[in-house]
């Protein structure tokens, strides 16, 4: 998962034949709540429905392209190549997120938490972002009566669903049918994520209500390869066609290389 450098930027970038493939990361956040909708009912974390709005916004940190998002080459640039920034604005992301409820801001608080966890001791700017945020965390499961173990299994899920759209998004799916972890779920249990020859993508072990559904995200393709600033990237992109990427999951699984679940 991206670290609070890779947040800033907003967007994923493929190249393709004819210029960029670009999905903003509030998509790549939607598809993950599609994801999390389709989570078997029995086994559902606490507060699915404020779980699912926490990882439908999760991303929703700054409005895409406010700052100059190319590359050195004139470039978009893609979500990994960005170089980071104050914690203002995660601080900022936090509070915005209280309008839609504590439990929302409590699960956006634990992702920013794990984000920037490693740059504690890095300055006294970071270790007073993660002091307050673990202050928040203590105080709204005391005022909403929520466990600490329930709010782990709320966020694993929220991390779980994460990362299966960001594979799906920045197309990591492996080919010849090989499995791919996606992480822990709420349950503590690994999961592997397979698509097979014929284009249908299933998660090993099923832990789906239904035994098929589609997923989809919206992704604009540009023609322009290069740009001579970032006001001429945003007005290709207000004017670039967009496409809707799908993929439907199924339970059937097809064989899986058992010897190298993770190549």
């Amino acid at each position: 998962m991206a670290t609070f450098n890779q947040e800033n930027v907003l967007v994923i970038v493929h190249q393709t034949q004819n210029g960029w493939q670009i999905i903003y990361h509030r998509a790549h956040a939607l598809l993950a709540a599609q994801i999390a909708g389709h989570w078997r009912r029995k086994d559902s974390p606490p507060r699915l429905y404020e779980t699912v709005a926490a990882i439908s916004h999760h991303d929703d940190l700054e409005k895409e392209w406010e700052h100059d998002n190319l590359t050195e080459a004139k470039t978009p640039k893609d979500f990994l190549m960005d170089e980071g920034g104050s914690f203002e604005p995660l601080r900022e992301h936090i509070e915005r997120s209280l309008y839609r409820g504590r439990w929302v801001a409590l699960l956006n608080s634990m992702h920013q938490s794990h984000l920037n966890a490693s740059k504690r001791g890095t300055s006294a700017e970071a270790d007073a972002f993660l002091d307050e945020q673990l202050e928040n965390q203590t105080r709204w499961r005391e005022d909403l009566s929520i466990s600490q173990e329930d709010a782990d299994s709320a966020y694993a899920f929220m991390q779980w669903c994460d990362r299966l759209s960001l594979i799906l998004c920045q197309q990591e799916l492996p080919m010849d049918e090989r499995a791919l972890e996606i992480s822990k779920g709420p349950d503590g249990q690994r999961y592997y994520v397979i698509q097979s020859d014929n284009g249908l993508v299933t998660v090993t072990p099923w832990c789906f209500e239904d035994d098929r559904f589609t997923v989809n995200v919206e992704a604009t393709a540009l023609s322009q390869v290069t740009f001579k600033d970032n006001e001429q990237l945003v007005e290709a992109l207000k004017h670039a066609p967009r496409k809707l990427l799908e993929w439907t999951f199924v339970k059937e699984a097809p064989e899986v290389m058992q010897e190298n679940p993770l190549s």
